[in-house]
């Protein structure tokens, strides 16, 4: 943490796996820039603006990420921060509550505005040259906060304006104290799947959800036809993109090497099928057969 008391820049680029904490962490740095009484290079916690970062309703900061769904509800096709998050007068569809050049606009109710950009890959080229000028003179000077899962997707020219921060796996052992109901029967897998990652035990129940729907499915693959039916379409039910393929993945991480292929093969065009907005329950029955085919029918 010592670190973010560092250089003083307009923006922060924050690198990471997918859940790691990049996102608390920016929460954190932003309300440090606001704080009244900053404890070193933390926040004191106590102030009003640190009472507001809290609640997370701070009036100084602004989230913005990736649509993961279209004006009309579907499926985005793929994850991308349009030019309109950036200019209200570019959203065309009014997907974005606020954008950020108004929300600079405004002064700081605080000490400065901040915006965060989770998923800074995703940014399209003209927002984000869009956002490399308010980068280089920012309003109210304003502080940005970039997240990215790898440093070489981020557009190069927003690169060199930022101070790099990496964010490591947090340690098994102080995960297992981030887990609110203590060590029970089922942790030693949960701490594996999350694999130093504390933002993914941030929904525990969400977490174990997924990995006994993936349990559950590659049992009834053993069981016969109509199970292997049944938990698929189960499954179709509760199907998370973020949480879902990463827990059937790390389920079949002892099958051996053909089976493992076989079945992410599947799976990827289970994905495909459902970004291009195909029937949900004819791609998960087409799912499960092929599933079958990869583990081989039971007797």
């Amino acid at each position: 943490m010592a670190q973010l008391a560092l250089p003083q820049s307009n923006a922060w680029l924050l690198t990471g796996p997918a859940r790691v904490g990049k996102r608390a962490l920016a929460t954190v740095l932003a309300a440090r820039h606001n704080c009244a009484h900053p404890d070193g290079p933390l926040p004191c916690g106590e102030c009003a603006s640190c009472r507001a970062a809290a609640l997370g309703v701070h009036p100084d900061v602004l989230v913005l990420s990736a649509r993961t769904v279209t004006s009309t509800g579907k499926a985005a096709r793929r994850k991308i921060i349009p030019i309109g998050a950036v200019l209200s007068a570019r959203d065309q569809g009014k997907d974005y509550e606020q954008h950020v050049y108004e929300f600079l606009e405004v002064r700081p109710t605080y000490r400065r505005r901040t915006v965060i950009i989770d998923g800074a890959e995703h940014l399209n080229p003209e927002a984000a040259n869009a956002l490399l000028k308010l980068i280089e003179e920012p309003p109210h000077r304003a502080l940005f906060v970039l997240l990215a899962e790898d440093l070489r997707s981020v557009i190069p020219t927003l690169v060199s304006r930022a101070s790099r921060l990496n964010v490591p796996p947090v340690p098994d052992t102080e995960l297992a104290r981030l887990l609110t109901d203590g060590h029970q029967p089922g942790d030693g897998a949960l701490l594996a799947f999350a694999a130093g990652r504390a933002g993914l035990l941030s929904d525990l129940d969400a977490v174990r959800t997924a990995l006994n729907d993936a349990r559950q499915l590659t049992g009834a693959l053993q069981e016969g036809l109509w199970p292997a039916l049944e938990a698929a379409a189960a499954l179709e039910k509760t199907f998370s993109p973020a949480l879902h393929p990463e827990a059937l993945r790390f389920v079949w991480r002892d099958e051996p090497g053909t089976v493992r292929a076989a079945a992410d093969t599947a799976l990827e065009a289970l994905q495909e099928a459902l970004e291009a907005y195909a029937n949900p329950g004819l791609s998960f029955q087409v799912f499960a057969l092929t599933l079958r085919d990869a583990f081989g029918e039971a007797g």
